[in-house]
């Protein structure tokens, strides 16, 4: 095909090759004419045996820091101080599961009674009192009211959605939401900033929602806002409703947090907002969408051997 003038292009259409591959075998015919395109004239590398032995070298290289001073190996450069092909590098490492790219975070809570405390919300999701209720409430603060300096390019046919880099700051507000954990549905109040007065007003709200004397159990966090005298007036002004504080260091057992990470994804994590005001509108429009359809979240802590050490 070379020698009745056809283009590389057409070559590897036709053959389905690679250039690389017809130049090799190009040099080779010229430089030995018809016995260069015996195979046995060019063996290749023989292929690497993954042995035990090479596996178990792999990995105790892979445990260590390299020398050049960074926190982990990649595949070329492990292989290059193992005198190795990357491929079997990298074979080897996802035989063992290795990732060393990847990086898990975790927080320990130092909480002596985790134990009690975490088996006490756990309970209040799988089992709650009969005829109660029982919110996961907590606030997210200072949500920014970013407005993009540049007009955002939308979403095209082969081009993601565009935002300028710069931004301008009109101000902060806090959200309080309570999920009802039975429904799903979540009632939100936005707030100037989040104090203990503000937590009071918006738990006022929630109690109202629900009937008169029925029992209402709030899961939340140890924040100091959620412990002052404001807040122990309206227990003793509520003796119906009972607080339930998750461990330190444990807001996972907290579904609204569930909740807030949805809300961060859906509005303001690629929001546009022309002021505070306008953060505020779209959050609670978000809120009152999201509760016509709402689910439960179905939160399982199957495999106990997995627990956080504390």
């Amino acid at each position: 095909m070379l020698a009745a003038g056809r283009t590389y292009v057409d070559i590897c259409e036709r053959l389905h090759a690679t250039a690389p591959t017809i130049s090799l075998w190009k040099k080779r015919f010229v430089q030995y004419r018809v016995a260069g395109l015996v195979g046995e004239r060019h063996p290749g590398q023989k292929p690497t045996v993954i042995t035990p032995k090479l596996q178990a070298k792999v990995l105790a290289a892979t445990q260590r820091k390299p020398k050049d001073g960074s926190t982990h190996w990649s595949c070329r450069k492990l292989a290059k101080e193992l005198g190795l092909s990357k491929d079997t590098v990298h074979r080897i490492w996802r035989i063992a599961g290795l990732r060393p790219h990847r990086l898990e975070r975790y927080m320990a809570s130092n909480d002596p009674e985790f134990e009690s405390k975490a088996a006490d919300i756990i309970a209040l999701y799988l089992d709650p009192p009969q005829h109660a209720v029982v919110f996961s409430v907590d606030e997210k603060s200072a949500i920014q009211a970013l407005d993009r300096l540049d007009p955002v390019l939308p979403m095209s046919p082969g081009r993601a959605e565009r935002h300028g880099f710069e931004y301008y700051r009109h101000g902060t507000l806090s959200l309080y939401a309570a999920l009802d954990v039975a429904t799903g549905k979540v009632h939100g109040r936005t707030a100037p900033r989040h104090t203990s007065e503000e937590f009071v007003i918006f738990l006022e709200q929630v109690v109202g929602q629900c009937k008169p004397s029925q029992e209402i159990h709030i899961i939340l966090d140890n924040l100091s806002a959620h412990k002052t005298k404001t807040v122990e007036a309206f227990l003793k002004a509520h003796p119906n409703v009972h607080l339930h504080f998750t461990p330190t260091y444990s807001s996972w057992l907290n579904q609204v947090e569930i909740w807030f990470a949805r809300i961060e994804r859906d509005v303001i994590a690629r929001g546009v907002f022309t002021s505070v005001q306008d953060l505020a509108r779209k959050l609670m429009r978000y809120i009152r969408a999201y509760s016509q359809s709402a689910r439960t979240f179905q939160w399982k802590y199957s495999d106990v051997t997995r627990r956080i050490p504390c």
